[in-house]
C-alpha cells in the first residue's frame, strides 16, 4: 500500500476549545457537535491538551449535585496527548492506534494545530487505498 499522508485524511476543523473555557462551557460544546473530545489550545493556538466526555463526567456531577461553579477545562484535561503530524504516514499511524486507546490524534505543525484525525479517518483511508497492495515508504 502506498505512503498515504495524514493530510489528506485529517479534519481540517479539529473543534478546538480554548483553555480559558469552563468545564461545563465545553460539556455544552460537545454535546452540541456531538464530539467525544476535543484539543485545548491557547491564545495562540498551541496544542496544549484533549479533553474528552470522560474527563468531564464526574466535575459536571458535582456541579449539578453541589451547584458548584465550573472548574476550568484545564483542571480535568489530559496534558500528555499523543499527537501526529499532517506528513506522518496513515499506516504508521494506523499501527500505533491499535495499541493505544486514544480515539482522535490532534494534528499538529509547527507548534500549531492544525486538524484532527480519528480511527474512522484513517479507517476510511485504508479501505480507499485497499487495492494497493505494496509497501508504504
Amino acid at each position: 500500500m502506498q505512503s498515504i499522508h495524514v493530510s489528506k485524511y485529517m479534519d481540517h476543523n479539529p473543534h478546538a476549545v480554548k483553555d480559558t473555557a469552563s468545564v461545563r462551557d465545553v460539556v455544552k460544546y460537545l454535546v452540541k457537535e456531538q464530539l467525544s473530545g476535543a484539543p485545548v489550545v491557547d491564545a495562540q493556538n498551541h496544542l496544549i491538551g484533549f479533553v474528552s466526555e470522560q474527563d468531564c463526567m464526574s466535575e459536571v456531577l458535582n456541579d449539578a449535585f453541589f451547584c458548584d461553579d465550573s472548574p476550568n477545562v484545564t483542571s480535568v484535561m489530559t496534558k500528555d496527548v499523543a499527537i501526529t503530524s499532517p506528513d506522518s504516514s496513515i499506516l504508521e499511524l494506523a499501527e500505533s492506534m491499535a495499541d493505544k486507546t486514544p480515539r482522535n490524534y490532534p494534528v499538529v505543525e509547527k507548534g500549531k494545530l492544525v486538524g484532527l484525525v480519528s480511527r474512522s479517518r484513517i479507517l476510511t483511508a485504508i479501505l480507499e487505498h485497499g487495492d494497493d497492495c505494496y509497501l508504504h515508504h
